[in-house]
C-alpha cells in the first residue's frame, strides 16, 4: 500500500485524541446539533454510546484503508443512515429560526464536519506524534476530496488546500451561523465526561479534556465555557512534549491501526 498523507496521518492511534474538538465544533453548528440530538443514539440510549464509538471507527477505518469496495459499501452505510436524519427545529437555535428543515444529505453541513476534520486532525497529529509540512497538508486536504461524490457532496465542493480550508472557515466563522447554544455546551459535558464508575472519574475526566481543550479554536473554547488557565496549559504542553518525544519510539506494530497495515490493490 503507498504512504499517502492521509495513510501517514490516519493510521496514528494517537490522532483520535483530536475528535472531540472536531465534534464540538460540529456542534457549534446549530443544525448538526439539532441531527445528533434529534437522532443520535448518544442522546437516546447513553448505554449504546461505545457502541456507537466503536461503529464510528470502524467506518473512519474502512473509509481509511479498505478497498474501493469497502469504502463504497462503507460510503452507502452512511448515506442509509443519513436518510433517517431530518427534521425542523422545534425552537429558535442560534441564527437559525423554529421550523428551519436540516437533513444529515445537506451539503454545506457535510462540508462543515468535513472541515473541522480536516483543521483538528492534521493539529493532533502534529501535537502528539511530529511536524507535517506544508505542502502534506495541502495533500491530505486533497486526498479527502475524494470522499465527498460517495456521500452526495458536489465536485470541488470540498477544500482541497489547506488555504481554501482557512478560507472556508473564516467565511463561515464570519457569517454568524456557527454559534455554541446550551444545548451544545450540553453536549459538550456528556461527551467530555469519563465514566462515573470509575473511582478517579473527576481526574480522569479532565485528563480526558485536555486534548480537546488545546485542539479547540480558542473563541469556541470560550464559547463553550472550557477552561483554558495555567494548569491546563502546562499539563498540555508536557503531556505533549511526552508524546512526542515516545509515540516515534513506539514499533508500528502497537501505534498503528492494525486496519493500515493490509494490503490494498
Amino acid at each position: 500500500m503507498s504512504c499517502t498523507v492521509s495513510t501517514k496521518i490516519n493510521r496514528e492511534i494517537v490522532v483520535v485524541l483530536g475528535w472531540p474538538a472536531a465534534i464540538l465544533m460540529q456542534l457549534a453548528h446549530p443544525l448538526v446539533l439539532a441531527g445528533v440530538i434529534d437522532h443520535s443514539v448518544f442522546v437516546a440510549d447513553p448505554s449504546r454510546r461505545w457502541e456507537r464509538l466503536r461503529s464510528t471507527v470502524e467506518s473512519m477505518l474502512l473509509l481509511s484503508f479498505g478497498t474501493p469496495e469497502d469504502v463504497q459499501r462503507t460510503a452507502d452505510k452512511i448515506n442509509a443512515i443519513h436518510d433517517y436524519v431530518h427534521g425542523r427545529l422545534a425552537q429558535r437555535e442560534g441564527a437559525f429560526a423554529a421550523g428551519t428543515w436540516y437533513t444529515a444529505h445537506d451539503p454545506e453541513l457535510l462540508r462543515w464536519v468535513h472541515a473541522t476534520l480536516l483543521d483538528v486532525i492534521p493539529r493532533a497529529y502534529e501535537l502528539f506524534v511530529g511536524p507535517l509540512s506544508a505542502a502534506e497538508k495541502d495533500a491530505y486536504c486533497l486526498e479527502a476530496t475524494t470522499l465527498g461524490p460517495l456521500l452526495g457532496v458536489p465536485e470541488g465542493f470540498l477544500p482541497a488546500s489547506m488555504a481554501e480550508l482557512r478560507s472556508y472557515m473564516d467565511g463561515i466563522y464570519g457569517s454568524g451561523v456557527i454559534e455554541v447554544t446550551d444545548r451544545a455546551r450540553w453536549m459538550a459535558g456528556e461527551l467530555l465526561a469519563a465514566p462515573k464508575p470509575f473511582p478517579a472519574w473527576q481526574t480522569l475526566g479532565w485528563l480526558n479534556s485536555l486534548p480537546t481543550l488545546a485542539l479547540l479554536p480558542p473563541e469556541l473554547r470560550t464559547a463553550y465555557g472550557l477552561p483554558w488557565g495555567l494548569r491546563e496549559r502546562s499539563s498540555t504542553r508536557a503531556g505533549a512534549a511526552l508524546a512526542r518525544a515516545m509515540v516515534p519510539r513506539i514499533p508500528p506494530l502497537m501505534r498503528h491501526w492494525p486496519a493500515s497495515r493490509r494490503p490494498v490493490d
